[in-house]
């Protein structure tokens, strides 16, 4: 990590890494809002057909809960992912190596039935997603400020617009795409390519890493400094 820059670089322009950034963030919300808006009606409607050992169908209101379950863990995995990459790890790894576990989640589902126990992997799925999310929504944003010095901070409105218009776009695709590839192509396919995208984007992701602002861990001793009542 020495090797990488770690303060924004002199520049007056846009820093060269944001493109990899926003790509990533724009298929991970593709990924996620997609899975997302067929999860429940998956679950109800096709799971008990894969082989899962319990063999019947799951009620709405189970389905509802197991969807509520995972959705809490999503928004509560984040406040981990923040101190990990704030003490210990940096934000830039923790985002590519949670993003790996945000593709094998996806993988789980989109290959779950074929060995039977469907509902087993996708449990397994749902919970490395939560984790992967977990790195990716606390750090990605920030990740994003980091890039940015006193010459080029000036284009940070620009950028974020930019951000999250990328963001929505991708959850509107996918909330379009995804019940599709679910009617038409199955399950599979349905949770197989928002995966495939958000393998290709962590991909991107790790490729940019030269052109990144690394911005050092700070080290536990921050949570002393934190809570400490000296002057």
């Amino acid at each position: 990590m020495n090797t990488y820059p770690s303060k924004p670089l002199p520049l007056t322009g846009m820093p060269p890494g944001i493109p990899y950034i926003i790509g990533n963030e724009a298929a991970e919300r593709f990924s996620f809002y997609g899975m997302r808006t067929i999860l429940t009606v998956f679950m109800v409607n096709c799971l008990w057909l894969m082989g899962d050992a319990a063999g019947e169908r799951l009620s709405d209101a189970e389905a509802t809960k197991r969807f509520h379950v995972f959705v809490s863990l999503v928004y509560l995995t984040p406040v981990f992912g923040a101190l990990l990459a704030d003490f210990l790890f940096g934000k830039y790894r923790i985002i590519m190596w949670l993003s790996v576990v945000y593709c094998l989640g996806h993988g789980a589902l989109a290959l779950m039935g074929l060995a039977g126990e469907a509902g087993t992997w996708m449990m397994v799925g749902l919970w490395l997603i939560a984790v992967g999310s977990g790195g990716i929504k606390p750090c990605v944003s920030a990740h994003v400020g980091d890039q940015f010095g006193k010459g080029n901070r000036h284009l940070l409105p620009r950028i974020f617009n930019w951000f999250y218009w990328s963001i929505n776009l991708g959850a509107f695709a996918s909330t379009l795409l995804t019940p599709w590839l679910l009617e038409w192509h199955g399950p599979h396919w349905a949770f197989g390519v928002p995966g495939i995208l958000m393998a290709i984007a962590t991909l991107v992701f790790w490729w940019g890493r030269w052109k990144f602002v690394h911005i050092p861990a700070r080290g536990w001793h921050v949570l002393r400094e934190m809570f400490s009542w000296e002057g």
